[in-house]
This record gives structure tokens, sequence and C-alpha cells, in this order.
């Protein structure tokens, strides 16, 4: 399956270097593209190939170079629903009507959400994660009406219902960046985990290093910003358990990419 990185500070002066390389050197189980993203408020800076990332050279070059930014996402994939090509590659990133860059990296399979159906023809990819973002983005703009502006908590508030609602019978590990905080959800148990430093935190599929890394608390919404938690969802215990219908779902779809 697909790997996530993401990393949370409240300054720019960690280089984050040897973190990162740990992460890409696991890309011979998902060589099927990787990503990486420097956000900066609304400003995302996107770089990615539809190749392992261990054979990149533009990726070699670019972490031989000291990366100390606040907020950051890398992502290894290996493709489930999407053929390989850099249209879908991670990380997906659009703006709202108000200005707001969204940017996501996600991990799993939506098996049965038809709210998502419509958004097949307005993507670049074929993936069901950038059908995700766009569905989130779609419901802030229908609220955002007018004069209206959502604040952190609205938007937090939003969001946190609708990954619950989608979380029901699909696998939903996802991260995503609002041009200010960074949200973080999980129902599939011990996948996705933190490592919590002094004013900075880090959140990866796996723990890759011999630090105290823990288990991010599973089928809820976390938002965090500056390397602190800010909001916690309520608990919509939509657990994702792997099944053998599942499993045959997803066989034949990467049997035919």
């Amino acid at each position: 399956m697909c790997e996530l990185f993401a990393y949370s500070s409240e300054n720019s002066s960690t280089v984050i270097n040897n973190y990162l390389k740990e992460f890409y050197g696991r890309s011979n189980t998902n060589p099927h593209g990787w990503g990486f993203a420097v956000l900066n408020g609304n400003e995302a800076v996107i770089e990615k190939e539809p190749m392992q990332a261990t054979k990149s050279n533009y990726l070699k070059e670019r972490l031989s170079q000291p990366i100390a930014e606040k907020n950051v996402f890398a992502h290894i994939r290996y493709a489930t629903i999407g053929n390989i090509e850099f249209r879908n590659c991670h990380p997906f990133s659009k703006k709202d009507n108000r200005g707001r860059r969204w940017t996501l990296i996600h991990n799993g399979t939506i098996f049965d959400y038809p709210p998502l159906h419509k958004y097949v023809k307005l993507q670049k990819g074929d993936t069901d994660s950038e059908r995700i973002l766009l569905y989130l983005i779609d419901k802030i703009n229908q609220t955002e009406t007018g004069d209206k502006t959502l604040n952190s908590k609205e938007r937090f508030t939003i969001i946190d219902c609708l990954i619950g609602n989608m979380a029901k019978g699909n696998k939903l590990n996802l991260v995503l960046y609002d041009g200010e905080y960074t949200y973080i959800h999980t129902n599939y148990r011990d996948s996705l985990y933190y490592l919590q430093k002094q004013g900075e935190i880090f959140f990866a599929t796996y723990p890759f290093t011999n630090e105290e890394w823990q288990p991010v608390p599973f089928t809820r919404l976390l938002i965090y910003k500056d390397g602190k938690l800010v909001y916690e969802g309520q608990n919509h215990n939509n657990e994702y358990l792997d099944s053998e219908e599942n499993m045959k779902f997803i066989y034949q779809i990467f049997s035919e990419l």
C-alpha cells in the first residue's frame, strides 16, 4: 500500500533530510511514484514523478540540499486505483473559492461512496484520492456563500463530519493541509504513527527510525498547527477492516493497471 509522511513544526530551523531519506528508502515496495510538498500558507511547492523514489536522480539531488521547512508532505505510491503516471502521483492540490490552497496525500481505497462519483469527470487524473480532495473543497465552497467565510473551527467541523461519513466501509488514511492547519485521519488500525518532539511532530505510515513513535488515535480527525494538536474530532467508530471482498476488488483493479 502507499505510505505517507508529514511534518509540522513551529519553526523552520530543523533539517529533516535524514527522515525523508529513510522514508523514501522504503519505496522498493511502493515503486509507482513519489511526491514531495513544501507548504507555506497558500503556497505549495510540489514535486513528483511516476517512478520509484530510490531510482530518481532528481530526488537524490533534491535531498542532497538541506530541507528545513515548517510544513512538509511526502508520499510513495503503490497504485491500486489509477494508472502509473504523473497526474496520479500525490500530493494533490487545489484552491477553494476563498483562495485557500488545500493539499492532500492519501493511503487507502474508497470502495463505495456515491458522493465522489461526479468528480470522475472533473479530476485531472483517475485516482479516488484526487476525488476526495475535490469533494472536500466543493463542500467548503458550498458553505462559504456570500460574505460568509469559515473560521478554522468551522472548517474543522465540516471536514470532521465529511471524513467520518466517508470512512464507513472505506479505508481512509489521509493527511490534508488547508493553508494553515494539518488534518490527520486514519481508520485502519496501526497504519499511521506519530513522533512528537519539542515544537515539532512527524507522521508516517510505519515507524522508520529507532525513536518513540506512537500510533495515531484512529477513527477520529485530528488537526495540528506548528507541531501542536489544536482540535480533535469525535470518534466516528468507522474502523476499516480487511475483507475478502475488498481484497478481490483491489486485486482486480491492480491487475488492469
